[in-house]
């Protein structure tokens, strides 16, 4: 049987416990010369009797991305690979919805394997941390972006005063802290940079980013969800209840804490489940967090290519997630199928969940939904 977080109540005590039951690293692949970068001889010393494969690009590696028979062993990768490259094209994306700016990844895939996730859509039948090494030339360019942008003309949804870079798009931080310091990097580059933030979302409680010094300068969102629905999809996370209880702590710490209601699973009891959810980040958390609390709430959308890999090592899941009662097929813009709730009743089901919100937490403030 797969351990999991969920599994061992134990895991929860300290990052490094909580590192040793999601990692168990045996073989790190490896772009050509990535010894160059201090980063990754660090990354290299943190596992030391990793075996070191040698590959042209961390993009391409044969026999891992793109093999359809590695679904059978779909959480072993996670936990027993890492993927060491160097980031060469660096750009920050427009986004205007979670942040004004997608940053150029530090990272990206996860020990973690929620069902729903996006990432291995694009990888290919595996989805293990990637570590990219030149953090030195991605910080640099992301300080020159933000030093560009000046002043933040106006408020939008992003924030009312600085420019909001998100720095999690492909990968989990508080995951890929655990392996390397990039994350401790990019949280001290905000820290000091005065007219932008970092923003990530998390489903993993590690508590040594409680150590870091944010000074405000990066909001974490920690993604929630009825604990019944997280324990079906929401494989190998820190539970519902310790991410709450985690909320507070965070606040303290210096960080922003907001709220990532994602992905809404409907089934025939959800909003009761949700109901009980609200009340329960109500009564675990205090004034000074529930004032300073923002969500975004974003409803399931699932994939066809994903639900196929998903039946090969995870069919429970699929139960809740692959719903074609409730859910229409649309082409994506990268020509795949994926599903998403019906239309007029998506519209009536977000109007339902943000009414309350209202109710079960008021001062909460949504960001967005849809």
């Amino acid at each position: 049987m797969t351990l999991t977080v969920e599994d061992d109540a134990s895991a929860h005590r300290t990052p490094a416990t909580l590192a040793d039951r999601l990692l168990d690293i045996k073989r790190i692949y490896h772009e050509p010369d990535i010894t160059r970068f201090p980063r990754a001889v660090e990354v290299l010393e943190r596992f030391p009797d990793a075996e070191r494969i040698e590959v042209l690009s961390h993009q391409a590696i044969p026999g891992l991305y793109g093999n359809e028979g590695n679904v059978e062993d779909w959480v072993r990768i996670k936990r027993e690979t890492l993927v060491l490259g160097e980031k060469k094209s660096l750009s920050a994306r427009r986004n205007e919805r979670s942040s004004d700016w997608i940053a150029p990844s530090t990272a990206n895939g996860c020990a973690m394997a929620c069902s729903y996730c996006y990432v291995p859509r694009r990888k290919g039948y595996a989805n293990p941390i990637t570590v990219f090494a030149n953090i030195d030339k991605i910080t640099g360019y992301l300080e020159r972006h933000a030093a560009r942008q000046g002043v933040k003309p106006e408020p939008n949804q992003c924030d009312p005063i600085d420019w909001v870079y998100d720095i999690g798009e492909n990968s989990d931080c508080s995951v890929d802290a655990m392996v390397s310091a990039n994350v401790r990097d990019l949280v001290d580059l905000f820290a000091r940079i005065p007219n932008a933030k970092a923003s990530f979302a998390t489903k993993l409680v590690n508590r040594d980013l409680l150590s870091y010094d944010p000074r405000g300068g990066t909001r974490v969102r920690f993604s929630l969800m009825p604990a019944d629905t997280s324990r079906l999809v929401d494989v190998r996370t820190s539970k519902i209840a310790e991410r709450i209880a985690a909320l507070d702590d965070f606040v303290e710490a210096g960080y922003e804490v907001h709220l990532n209601f994602s992905p809404v699973i409907v089934h025939e009891d959800w909003l009761a489940d949700w109901a009980e959810l609200l009340e329960q980040i109500a009564d675990g958390t205090n004034e000074r967090t529930r004032q300073q609390l923002a969500a975004e709430i974003i409803f399931l959308t699932h994939n066809e290519g994903l639900h196929d890999v998903n039946l090969g090592w995870h069919p429970k899941g699929e139960d809740l997630l692959w719903r074609p009662d409730l859910q229409q097929l649309k082409r994506s813009q990268s020509g795949q199928w994926n599903v998403r709730y019906k239309s007029p009743w998506k519209g009536r089901w977000v109007e339902q969940l943000t009414d309350l919100i209202g109710d079960k937490l008021p001062t909460c403030r949504v960001r967005y939904a849809f």
